[in-house]
């Protein structure tokens, strides 16, 4: 109930806005003036993986745009956990009950870049697609830019799908697979293919990284073993005034409360579905650790994924735990490219590790790691949370990571250089959108090379396009 909530209650202002600017009110880009965006995404809670994503948003558009020529503001839900994050940009706090603050907000400036990668789904939470959705709507509403920036859309609930047809007609969307495409199309809203942003994330130094594996006991010359669990049982995540009225009064519904009046998934079969998929990546890693010598530790890119990790690191006799509550995402994805050997069922923890060529293997909840493991075509080492025969397969998996790893990382390396032209195409569609909604906003003249749509790049990405292009 509370989800239609919030739904109708962000229709509503979206109308409302449209009404005013109808009739006069508001303001509009002037040439002249700075062009000011908000970057809406799910920023504050380390997450690792929306973090890095939205730092190479801004560095990539400042850079096709000018910095001199824009201001940005990017939303935060805590400024502690994203402070020393998205450089020369300003954060603006989220507040969990997210309609009034959108209403107040989004006017402030000239257009909205919608961040989050599960942009319109209900996989996760209807409320954050509802965020989404509405973000781009009170923009689109006042004909400002209206941008969806490396998006996926899936299955949505009803009420969810009929709003994103309705209100993102006027928005343009640029989806990280074609897949999403089909879903928005169907919708009406108008898109084209791109990829997920932080492929040009350039980390903390690699010593950092191995100093903090020689931190927690690497020797320094044993392969390296993460595995990046979740809980894929407990979303979506659904708001619930029953729950928090029962929650503040009796303490009721601990365990899932996620924070605020929202709640986890839960009951019986999701926590059976848990322990099967918590007993098999132990018990295959723990009889992969017997056959091979390897040093195994366990990284959470989202705080919440410390519970997981936790519970597996436990089973394996006590194995180190590195959190994204303790490491930020420079500190992080350092980590995790000084591994050798990589298990992932996050998304971005594949994805940010790839750059190093670490092999690795994905347990997937939803169609991001099948895709890019599909694109990569290392379909032979991607894993459902799910499968009956989880530890079968995954142990598997890691024998074909020990034995293949040079084949992986040359599949790998192509996959990088190939989303890094993906990316730069972006760049392109980006500033071509805002031509047309603001003709006299000026842009960079002259002919540029596909690079020169792309942020500045280390010199190991150089060397990657060099080797691969």
């Amino acid at each position: 109930m509370m989800d239609l909530m919030l739904e109708a209650w962000v229709s509503a202002i979206i109308e409302k806005t449209k009404l005013g600017w109808m009739l006069g009110s508001g303001k509009a880009w002037r040439p002249g003036e700075k062009l000011k965006l908000l970057f809406a995404g799910y920023n504050g809670t380390r997450n690792t993986g929306s973090d890095v994503r939205v730092e190479e948003m801004l560095r990539q558009l400042r850079h096709v745009l000018g910095a001199g020529r824009v201001e940005f503001s990017v939303m935060s839900q805590s400024f502690k956990r994203s402070q020393g994050y998205f450089d020369d940009t300003k954060q603006v706090f989220l507040p969990d009950i997210f309609p009034p603050f959108l209403s107040h907000e989004v006017p402030q400036h000239h257009g909205v870049v919608a961040c989050e990668g599960s942009m319109f789904k209900s996989k996760f939470a209807n409320a954050l697609t509802t965020m989404m959705i509405g973000s781009l709507g009170i923009a689109a509403a006042q004909n400002k830019l209206s941008v969806g920036y490396g998006a996926e859309a899936g299955h949505m609930d009803p009420l969810v799908r009929k709003m994103c047809g309705r209100y993102c007609r006027d928005s343009f969307v640029i989806t990280r697979n074609e897949e999403s495409r089909t879903v928005l199309r169907e919708l009406g809203v108008p898109t084209e293919l791109g990829t997920d942003t932080a492929w040009t994330f350039e980390p903390a130094p690699a010593e950092y990284g191995r100093k903090a594996l020689r931190d927690v006991g690497w020797d320094g010359e044993t392969p390296v073993l993460v595995v990046c669990p979740i809980n894929p049982f407990e979303w979506p995540v659904k708001a619930s005034i029953g729950k928090f009225a029962l929650h503040g009064l009796t303490g009721a519904y601990k365990k899932s409360h996620y924070r605020s009046v929202y709640f986890h998934n839960s009951g019986p079969a999701a926590d059976r579905a848990y322990e099967h998929y918590l007993s098999s990546i132990a018990n295959a890693v723990a009889a992969f650790r017997k056959q091979h010598n390897v040093f195994v530790i366990m990284v959470a890119t989202e705080r919440l994924d410390a519970r997981p990790a936790r519970k597996i690191a436990e089973r394996l006799g006590g194995v180190p735990v590195l959190s994204s509550d303790d490491y930020n995402m420079y500190e992080l994805v350092s980590i995790l490219r000084a591994c050798h050997m990589m298990v992932s069922s996050r998304y971005h923890g594949i994805v940010t590790s790839m750059p190093a060529l670490v092999p690795s293997a994905g347990i997937t909840m939803d169609e991001r790691i099948r895709n890019l493991m599909k694109e990569r075509g290392h379909e032979e080492l991607l894993m459902n949370v799910d499968d009956p025969d989880l530890e079968a397969k995954l142990f598997k998996s890691l024998e074909t990571l020990q034995r293949d790893g040079e084949r992986i990382a040359d599949g790998i390396g192509r996959t990088v250089v190939k989303n890094l032209k993906v990316m730069a195409r972006m760049g392109v569609h980006f500033e071509e959108e805002v031509q047309r909604r603001y003709p006299e906003f000026e842009t960079r003249k002259g002919e540029w090379s596909w690079e020169d749509y792309l942020p500045p790049m280390s010199s190991g990405l150089h060397q990657l396009i060099a080797q691969y292009n």
